[in-house]
């Protein structure tokens, strides 16, 4: 798949995109502002070491902001199910928008379903749809919510996000091993108190 059109899957269902549109990427752009980078931070780029760092730094941007397009797959709720499903502890990395370094950690997604149920894959390529981005994680973890409400037309939806910010953990008051928890949660997971509270435990 290429940047552009990861972009444009992209914009099809990002709640909150930007006016400006899907993201491209200049490779060549960003191979040359690394090498400039790397350059005003005193580094050698003759030496052989680092004299491919420029290419590698463009290959794992592009890398980490061109998110894959994937299918919603969906089904109908024949049985009528009508408790929680919950995905929890799955890994995610992405980047924060005011420092360009990682937050690492794991997202907790459960829906009450409606009509339709969705395939358990789809709920971590959902994470990973906008984690794959320039992020706050407040709104990363709306998004989430946002498309699983858009697409399912669940009853309820609860989203809880854990991570550890490297722009806290390695600069500033460098605080190794915190962790930030952020959640969204709609319709019923958020008005229901039994079904709010039986979520927020299975999430933990």
């Amino acid at each position: 798949m290429t940047t552009d059109t990861a972009g444009a899957a992209l914009s099809l269902v990002r709640s909150g995109a930007p006016p400006s549109g899907p993201r491209t990427i200049d490779r060549c752009g960003v191979e040359q502002a690394a090498r400039d980078l790397l350059t005003a931070l005193g580094a050698d780029l003759t030496d052989e070491s680092l004299r491919d760092t420029p290419r590698r730094m463009a290959s794992a941007y592009t890398e980490l902001l061109t998110p894959q397009d994937f299918q919603a797959t969906t089904f109908p709720n024949d049985d009528g199910y009508d408790e929680l499903v919950v995905a929890r502890s799955m890994p995610f990395h992405s980047l924060c928008e005011h420092h360009m370094l990682p937050f690492v950690g794991v997202a907790h997604v459960g829906y009450l379903p409606g009509e339709r149920i969705l395939g358990l894959s789809k709920l971590a390529r959902v994470v990973d749809l906008f984690a794959r981005d320039l992020q706050v994680q407040e709104r990363l973890t709306k998004q989430i919510a946002n498309w699983l409400e858009e697409h399912l037309e669940p009853k309820g939806v609860g989203v809880v996000l854990e991570a550890e910010h490297l722009c806290m953990s390695l600069r500033g008051v460098q605080k190794t091993g915190s962790k930030t928890v952020t959640s969204a949660l709609h319709g019923l997971v958020r008005e229901d108190a039994r079904t709010r509270q039986e979520f927020l435990a299975l999430a933990r």
